[in-house]
């Protein structure tokens, strides 16, 4: 079993947790992920490492309250224990020998860039990091992410924070100013890193986004996570989930995304009414 040592939530949809996992602490790296499951015959559901701290042994993850699974775990405290947790799954970011890297986190993908942020600034790189919301109530690990930038620039759809915007907007203002990036890592909404994706191929630089499509085993296995990256089919679980955005068939990738959207309502609403006290029966 695997201990929740501390909870906390971000904003009223985003929540986060450290859980008690010393053999995935001892290996995870920004860009893996771990699976989870709460309870026997219960949902295996994929979230990133968000952080980890190999001395206390503790792993945190990040998730967003979408779905049956998220809103039973968020149900949970400190003291309780999940049932499954495994990883470090998935291959690690390679981040090494980069000099100057924009780093782009939409919503809760800011969970997912923070390590990366993290993991650069270590490695001695100029990070720049750009952060976006729909509104100042939604922004998180704000205080995180300058802790680990040269440079943090969180903007807003309604512009609420005083920063309106979208990310591509101020990533496009940064490389007119001058700003040489050997790299932009964006992480967040597939329609979002489609967007920075076509921004920074106008311009040639490199740019890697990291892929969450449906995952069921995490192993390869079960071909859930397939997307189509240089006209070849890929698994997000083993052979990412970071991939070059450039070749990424962010279309197929949005179709597929959107195939189970009404089963996922179904369960929603199953959860939600037992919640409530509703007889389903």
């Amino acid at each position: 079993m695997f201990k929740i040592v501390k909870k906390q939530v971000l904003n009223p949809s985003i929540v986060l947790m450290s859980i008690h996992a010393p053999l995935i602490a001892k290996k995870a790296e920004p860009g893996q992920f771990i699976i989870l499951r709460i309870s026997d015959g219960g949902e295996r559901i994929p979230l990133t490492i968000a952080d980890y701290d190999r001395e206390n042994g503790t792993v945190t993850i990040i998730y967003q309250l979408v779905g049956k699974t998220t809103r039973e775990l968020a149900d949970m405290n400190e003291g309780d224990s999940l049932l499954d947790f495994v990883g470090p799954l998935g291959i690690a970011s390679h981040l090494e020998g980069y000099r100057k890297v924009a780093v782009i986190g939409g919503g809760l993908g800011s969970a997912i860039a923070y390590p990366q942020a993290k993991k650069l600034h270590s490695l001695g790189a100029e990070v720049h990091s750009i952060t976006g919301f729909r509104n100042k109530d939604l922004i998180i690990l704000e205080d995180e992410m300058k802790k680990f930038s040269d440079k943090l620039i969180v903007a807003t759809d309604d512009g609420s924070n005083g920063n309106k915007g979208f990310v591509t907007d101020v990533l496009k203002q940064l490389i007119d100013e001058g700003n040489k990036y050997d790299l932009v890592i964006a992480i967040g909404p597939l329609v979002m890193m489609r967007a920075v994706s076509n921004l920074t191929r106008e311009y040639g630089i490199k740019t890697l986004v990291s892929m969450n499509p449906v995952m069921i085993d995490g192993t390869g296995m079960c071909g859930g996570c397939r997307l189509t990256v240089g006209g070849k089919t890929k698994f997000a679980c083993v052979d990412g989930p970071d991939f070059d955005a450039h070749e990424v068939d962010f279309d197929e990738a949005m179709r597929r995304q959107n195939m189970y959207k009404k089963q996922e309502k179904e369960s929603e609403d199953i959860h939600v009414c037992r919640l409530g006290g509703a007889n389903n029966a």
